[in-house]
């Protein structure tokens, strides 16, 4: 007999009361830039950003949404109808198993939201990536989704923002997949076309087919510090060119200093940011 299990555990649950609060099992987070144990409530109270080193951890699209948009508030536009699983793709699991897997954990179709709203009063069409569906990688339902938004900042006259969070092609979708890149680069010509302002906020990560295409061709370029943005892995990059990449490669820092992103914002200040650049350019 374990007196321990048996008897003491019953004995406490007892004096406790047959009520017991649910504790949640992740009241701490790890950071994963400095690795300090970060309290869930004060992460939260903090926009999910490190009060050590500054690292913003990702969040989801709703949450992003929530802050972006006047007061949190904003309606979702559907997404067009795709076919689902045109390959028929199997690795260790059906492609349509995994679709159904996190179309019930995130609640979402797939990893593309589409959302309308004001930002500093002016009118705003916002097509994000949820990085928590399939890691955000985009297929033909993501295509659909920045296609699906520059034609409605086109049709309401506003101003189109993507704010990828990606890992790149979705593998199980094959070239169907790749054809997105020059797909989402003409939805980025329609609003150059209408005269619209075409902002970008990367997020960590931004890379693959999503980085190589409409992410890298916003009039302004918009990233989060410390963001992972680039096309290949640091790796693979270096055991292709057998050399050392420089400290911070491929961070919102790095791309800053040479040219390739215009302003790094605090996730607390992107809401203010945005509402002053909009301000000017939309006069």
């Amino acid at each position: 007999m374990n007196w321990l299990t048996d008897y003491v555990r019953p004995k406490l649950k007892e004096l406790m009361g047959k009520e017991k609060k649910d504790v949640p099992d992740n009241l701490w987070h790890k950071c994963p830039g400095c690795e300090q144990m970060l309290y869930h409530r004060e992460l939260v109270e903090n926009l999910s950003v490190c009060q050590y080193c500054n690292h913003h951890l990702r969040i989801s699209v709703k949450k992003r949404l929530e802050l972006l948009f006047d007061g949190g508030n904003y309606k979702e536009i559907p997404l067009g109808k795709v076919v689902q699983d045109p390959l028929k793709f199997k690795d260790t699991k059906k492609y349509a198993d995994r679709l159904k897997t996190y179309r019930d954990k995130t609640k979402r179709e797939d990893a593309m939201t589409v959302a309308v709203g004001t930002i500093g009063g002016k009118k705003v069409v916002i097509s994000a990536f949820d990085f928590g569906f399939m890691g955000g990688s985009m297929g033909m339902a993501v295509g659909e989704g920045i296609l699906k938004g520059a034609e409605e900042a086109v049709r309401s006259k506003a101003a189109f923002i993507t704010i990828p969070a990606s890992g790149g092609a979705r593998m199980q979708e094959a070239i169907l997949s790749l054809m997105q890149m020059p797909r989402t680069t003409i939805a980025v010509q329609m609003i150059r076309e209408a005269k619209l302002p075409y902002i970008v906020l990367l997020t960590d990560p931004t890379t693959g087919g999503v980085s190589a295409s409409f992410a890298m061709l916003g009039d302004i370029a918009i990233a989060e510090p410390k963001a992972t943005i680039g096309f290949a892995g640091k790796r693979v990059i270096e055991e292709t060119i057998r050399e050392k990449l420089p400290e911070g490669f491929q961070t919102s820092e790095y791309l800053l200093d040479h040219g390739m992103v215009d302003l790094i914002v605090e996730r607390k200040d992107l809401h203010s940011s945005l509402s002053k650049l909009l301000s000017h350019i939309l006069k």
